[in-house]
């Protein structure tokens, strides 16, 4: 498995996975606080996809400022640089939207960091999963370009 295709599965099953969440906390929502919980619950998870989706994003952005080479400072910089971008946008939505009427604060809140949880956890399993090799040009058995 190259690094493409763990990264566009840590994205798809991240997809999927936020969209359980949001499933399942508006219907929590819709419970506690009627449709501000609802709304609360999607812009929430809505907001979590967003910054989790700039994970794989950062990681392909990094791949190609460090020509392949994840020690160097255009890797670093692009995934460290991008991750400051998410906590200050984190932040700064969760103090704004905390302050709206059309949404519920705790569901947006609990919503938001539920969905990143869950995030990270896919970004986990799928990368442990990946079976990618510490050094490079080794073939791994069972891998398709075995002969």
């Amino acid at each position: 498995m190259n690094v493409n295709a763990v990264v566009k599965k840590a994205f798809f099953t991240g997809l999927v996975m936020t969209s359980l969440v949001a499933f399942v906390a508006a219907i929590w929502g819709a419970l506690v606080a009627d449709i501000e919980g609802v709304w609360a619950a999607l812009v929430g998870a809505g907001i979590a996809f967003g910054l989790l989706g700039l994970t794989p994003l950062s990681i392909l952005w990094g791949f190609k400022l460090g020509k392949g080479d994840i020690l160097s400072p255009g890797f670093f910089a692009s995934v460290l640089g991008t991750w400051l971008i998410k906590f200050v946008v984190f932040l700064a939505a969760v103090f704004w939207l905390g302050d709206q009427t059309w949404l519920e604060r705790t569901t947006l809140f609990l919503t938001i960091v539920a969905a990143l949880l869950v995030g990270l956890v896919v970004d986990l399993v799928v990368v442990a999963r990946s079976r990618m090799p510490y050094v490079s040009d080794v073939d791994l058995p069972g891998d398709s370009a075995n002969k």
